[in-house]
């Protein structure tokens, strides 16, 4: 693969771009990469919605290559975006912390009436319904995609779902799974540390440049 040196950062459920800033800043001066903020209304929006704006966001920018980052959700609009169109750009994906096995959380919440304006079209399709593993794992036979996934067990999924091993407080390790994948990390961080930690950062951007992520010898 040809040096790609752009990142476009997609953010998860409940959130703006704004909420992927740090990691954007580290990328940017740590690893000299040119970072990208996409928002969409990961309520409002359809999967299919939200992946056709991600795929217009980066036509928009003239962008003839691109890596691609998705927390939570994020991860599964990229994937959706990347299985729909054979001829998206070129360039890796890394997902934090992506349900994309299905979520137990998502699951409970999709079952509560009280949760229905919350839960939102994108998880309820992507995650709930049909899991991004049965439609998008023919992905990664023609490009490269890395996971990491949490195991520091502090959020809000601990106090709705029943987790059989490791997670993040939100998301199962076992959920974070693609088959195909090119690699998968499991690191001690919550799923909103996975934001936030510069270890998780410097990760990412190892396997963007190579393809794999760090490990020791």
């Amino acid at each position: 693969m040809t040096n790609i040196n752009t990142v476009v950062c997609v953010h998860g459920m409940w959130s703006y771009g704004v909420s992927m800033y740090l990691l954007k800043r580290r990328l940017e001066k740590e690893h000299r990469m040119r970072v990208l903020l996409f928002d969409y209304p990961s309520v409002r929006g359809t999967l299919d919605e939200n992946a056709a704006e991600l795929a217009d966001f980066i036509h928009s920018e003239g962008l003839e290559a691109t890596h691609l980052i998705g927390h939570s959700l994020g991860g599964v609009i990229a994937l959706r975006m990347l299985a729909q169109d054979d001829a998206a750009v070129p360039g890796r994906l890394v997902c934090l912390g992506s349900p994309l096995t299905g979520s137990r959380a998502a699951d409970f919440l999709s079952r509560q009436d009280w949760a229905q304006q919350i839960i939102g079209h994108s998880l309820r399709t992507g995650v709930v319904g049909e899991a991004a593993n049965e439609w998008g794992s023919h992905v990664c036979r023609r490009r490269d995609v890395g996971i990491i996934a949490g195991t520091l067990p502090l959020g809000f999924g601990k106090l709705i779902a029943n987790f059989d091993g490791e997670y993040d407080g939100t998301v199962a390790v076992s959920e974070t799974n693609l088959e195909g994948a090119r690699d998968h990390l499991r690191m001690r961080v919550s799923h909103s540390g996975l934001l936030v930690s510069s270890d998780v950062a410097d990760q990412a951007a190892a396997f963007l440049k190579r393809g794999e992520f760090l490990r020791e010898e």
